[in-house]
């Protein structure tokens, strides 16, 4: 069974920083394209950051900038370092691993951005 799991969530100030870690099999992280997602109450499931497994980045436009996602497969961790965070970055974050029809979503970190 396939485990995804988030963590690194939690309080931060406006313009501080928060790292999230998504860590799965050495199978999951080697071989599959790694994405960071959010979901704020109200409002529908967004891209935040993928990457491939060439390493290529993509990323949401309201997070250009200020997030920068990474991966160490020596550790099958998939990185989102956030920095610059505003308010309206507050969402539970999730992790999504993707091959082909293949699909798996981790549990998802709050991360809460206020003063």
């Amino acid at each position: 069974q396939v485990q995804l799991v988030e963590s690194g969530g939690g309080l931060v100030q406006p313009g501080g920083s928060l790292r999230l870690s998504c860590v799965s099999s050495r199978s999951i992280i080697s071989r599959f394209v790694i994405g960071w997602y959010r979901q704020a109450p109200g409002k529908q499931r967004e891209l935040v950051a993928t990457i491939t497994t060439g390493s290529s980045t993509n990323y949401g436009n309201s997070v250009k900038g200020r997030f920068t996602i990474s991966r160490d497969n020596a550790k099958n961790t998939v990185y989102l370092q956030m920095n610059s965070l505003k308010p309206e970055d507050t969402a539970v974050y999730y992790c999504k691993a993707a091959l082909g029809p293949e699909n798996y979503w981790g549990q998802g970190t709050q991360v809460t951005v206020s003063s």
